[in-house]
């Protein structure tokens, strides 16, 4: 079993033992039917994965590494809000005619902003200050950008990267590691997906910055499983796990603007069968 497996079976049980029902209160999310989505949530669910010591890929069933890759770089390296530049459909229900989801995710990354340093984004505000000072405790993003949310299709989930380097004693080379905030998340569709992206994104930016990724915190303040949902994730924390996949970038990428889907290298990926057709509330 992959320590993805183990906290993930972990945080499902405390859910569903510990959690509060959110059924009969006033919520945002309709299932296609039309008929409110509630959920059993906990409130302050926070993990921990060492990417030093495997790669954080969920095997009890599979999780897509190539789509999630080539989310974020649509969000991080193309800072694009069109789902026309994306491969996936995944957002298909949160954009306009045109494939627009507003002023949201990527949009927000590609807004320049005025620095003592010159006019950057948040992106190469981030790469910047790995370079050139890695141990500021002022390496952030946020997109959770009040004055824009009206233009927003979807408000962002994960909206705040917090990065920090260490070294350890004895050691010469740095280690990045990142603090993942997320404001709500659906647990079964979305967990480990984004607990993938975001730890191939600081993968990135330490391969990029000439330090080795470390320690990956995800924060989430709702952390949250649908009712529909419940049947779906007993029957998959009830699986056995595998090994954790091996999991690599092109290591002759140096500009992370040059990263591509296919730098993304998976072997020995093996893991349970996928569950079909699990409802999404909107």
């Amino acid at each position: 079993m992959s320590v993805a497996d183990d906290i993930f079976k972990g945080m499902c049980r405390d859910i569903l033992e510990h959690g509060c029902s959110t059924e009969g209160e006033k919520v945002r999310p309709k299932w296609e039917d039309g008929s409110f989505a509630y959920t059993i949530k906990r409130f302050g669910v926070v993990n921990r994965y060492d990417l030093r010591r495997e790669f954080p890929a969920m095997t009890l069933r599979r999780t897509a590494l190539k789509s999630a890759f080539d989310e974020i770089l649509w969000i991080w390296q193309r800072k694009s809000n069109n789902i026309h530049d994306l491969g996936s459909r995944i957002w298909d229900s949160w954009a306009d005619g045109e494939g627009s989801i507003g002023k949201a995710y990527g949009y927000q990354l590609g807004v320049k902003h005025e620095y003592r340093e010159g006019e950057m984004d948040q992106v190469d505000r981030v790469l910047y200050d790995l370079r050139h000072n890695p141990y500021s405790r002022r390496i952030m993003t946020n997109i959770y950008v009040h004055q824009d949310l009206h233009a927003m299709n979807l408000y962002p989930c994960a909206y705040s990267m917090t990065f920090n380097v260490t070294k350890e004693r004895g050691e010469g080379r740095l280690t990045l590691n990142a603090v993942l905030n997320q404001r709500s998340q659906d647990v079964l569709t979305a967990n480990n997906w984004n607990v993938c992206q975001y730890a191939l994104l600081l993968m990135m930016f330490a391969q990029v910055c000439g330090m080795e990724a470390g320690e990956l915190l995800h924060v989430i303040a709702d952390a949250h499983i649908y009712d529909r949902h419940v049947p779906l994730v007993e029957e998959l924390i009830a699986r056995e796990g595998h090994p954790a996949p091996r999991v690599w970038l092109n290591p002759d990428v140096k500009d992370f603007y040059a990263f591509t889907v296919d730098d993304l290298h998976v072997e020995d990926y093996v893991t349970g069968p996928q569950i079909r057709n699990i409802p999404v509330a909107v």
